[in-house]
């Protein structure tokens, strides 16, 4: 369907004067939104600019406070969920609401699983569950628990989830966030399949260059209004962005140094003991940021991970400053100055449920009560100097799960970096993460690199890739196909080493 057959259609869903009060703080006011049949309507916006609030409200996880709402020409004001779903409305979640000890078949199916004879029919919900995620790309058994899973594959599982919904309007948010090129490609193919049949997308995403491709109208939201709106989703990234954020942007990526001195790390050999990669070997200087690029399943969370002590080496050897080093577990790495910033800030890097001092402190007890006697306020002056350093938007004592994604990114990176490393490996360091966020992350990892320490990072975000490294290792099927110099770089380079 093309934007212009879009832009004829009906309208399915009208949003009107839709606000959203908790207490005295307003997060939404005044929200209008039309959806027309068959169409992806891409809603853009800035973390805590509204676009998660209005989409729960339209799939009857939030209640509005003000404003209405129809629904195929009937006044739709959902209760709950299932009210939504019953009325043909799926929202797919940016925080992945997965049940890790379900099957994956099970939690495609999960509320809603087919019985037979009174009992679960698991051949039928495996089959369709296999079927839906072999189009898009991802080949696993159906019986294999969640928990087992990486977050790339858990994140298809999510969206095989929401297209087996049946829904005639689907609010994707962020569903492409832990995708590489392949799989997003896959997704969009679907998702062109759907509109073909009338069904019509809310798609939110911070990857900018993915709305071109794939929406027909943009929708921007600022600080819980809506600013603007685009009759074609051909509008200049820049454009976007700075309606977005409300200010100029100048430049996204901070300017790349020439780096003249000797490796720092030197990986030769690694080869994975549980098949993930074979035969890796690369060097990275110190002040040099190094990229590693691949679609997903090529082996670049299991190679940091490796190096970082986490996940078992079958042989190969790490050196730091010309020494080898013993790796066999996470604190072999850290003792030897390497640390490591996961890809699942949530599970991995933070505790949620704790404040952002405790969470800083963890980690840095030796340095913070070298005599093994914590003292808050030794806590508490560790933790501002570190908000202070890192531009971390918040108090000591406030929880890490009240942050911003990109703020909960900073609180890791400061973890991490307080130790005073020589390597800090990022593990797609800005997942999820708003495009204002993602420059101050941007500068953190340049600072980081003007340091003098040795910087990996991996993103399925080729841009993001391209844009901060000096060097980019391309990996495919495990194996390293090619090291590129910035200059030498491109995407088309790149692509074509990572697809051999």
């Amino acid at each position: 369907m093309t934007t212009q057959q879009a832009a004829d259609g009906e309208t399915v869903l009208t949003v009107r004067g839709i606000g959203k009060d908790y207490g005295p703080v307003t997060v939404l006011s005044d929200v209008g939104l039309d959806v027309r049949k068959g169409e992806v309507l891409a809603l853009l916006g800035e973390n805590g600019a509204g676009k998660s609030t209005i989409s729960s409200i339209i799939a009857g996880l939030v209640q509005p406070t003000a404003g209405t709402m129809t629904w195929q020409g009937e006044p739709h004001a959902p209760a709950s969920p299932a009210d939504a779903l019953a009325a043909g409305i799926g929202l797919i979640h940016q925080e992945m609401r997965l049940l890790p000890d379900l099957s994956i078949a099970e939690n495609v199916f999960v509320g809603r699983l087919p019985t037979r004879g009174g009992r679960v029919d698991r051949a039928l919900i495996n089959r369709l569950a296999s079927e839906q995620l072999h189009r898009l790309g991802l080949d696993l058994p159906p019986t294999m628990l969640v928990r087992d899973l990486r977050v790339a594959a858990q994140q298809q599982v999510e969206i095989a989830k929401a297209l087996t919904l049946q829904s005639k309007l689907l609010i994707f948010d962020e569903p492409t966030a832990a995708l590489g090129g392949e799989e997003t490609d896959r997704l969009f193919e679907q998702i062109a399949q759907l509109k073909a049949e009338g069904v019509s997308f809310i798609y939110i995403s911070h990857r900018l260059d993915e709305i071109a491709r794939i929406a027909d109208r943009v929708a921007v939201l600022r600080d819980g209004r809506l600013v603007a709106t685009h009759e074609t989703a051909q509008v200049p990234v820049k454009t976007l962005v700075e309606e977005m954020v409300g200010r100029s942007i100048d430049r996204m990526f901070p300017a790349i140094r020439t780096v003249d001195s000797e490796p720092l790390i030197k990986v030769e050999g690694l080869t994975s003991a549980e098949g993930a990669f074979s035969d890796i070997s690369f060097s990275v200087k110190a002040g040099e940021v190094f990229g590693i690029a691949g679609i997903v399943g090529a082996g670049r969370t299991e190679l940091v991970r490796a190096i970082s002590g986490a996940d078992p080496l079958a042989s190969g050897e790490v050196r730091i400053e010309g020494k080898p080093i013993r790796l066999s577990h996470p604190r072999d790495a850290l003792t030897k100055g390497i640390v490591l910033v996961p890809e699942d800030r949530k599970a991995q890097g933070l505790v949620l449920q704790h404040s952002i001092a405790e969470n800083l402190a963890l980690g840095n007890y030796d340095s913070i009560a070298p005599a093994n006697w914590v003292s808050p306020g030794a806590v508490s002056r560790f933790a501002e100097s570190a908000i202070r350093r890192f531009g971390i938007k918040g108090r000591a004592g406030q929880g890490a799960g009240e942050l911003s994604g990109g703020n909960q990114q900073k609180v890791v990176i400061a973890k991490c970096i307080s130790r005073g490393p020589k390597v800090v490996i990022l593990d797609e360091p800005t997942r999820g993460i708003d495009v204002g966020a993602r420059a101050a992350i941007y500068d953190v990892i340049t600072d980081l690199a003007n340091r003098g320490m040795a910087v990996i990072v991996v993103s399925s975000d080729l841009d993001e890739v391209l844009g901060l490294s000096h060097r980019i290792m391309v990996l495919s099927r495990g194996r390293n196909r090619g090291i590129l110099p910035h200059d030498q770089a491109g995407r088309v380079e790149v692509m074509e080493l990572a697809t051999t």
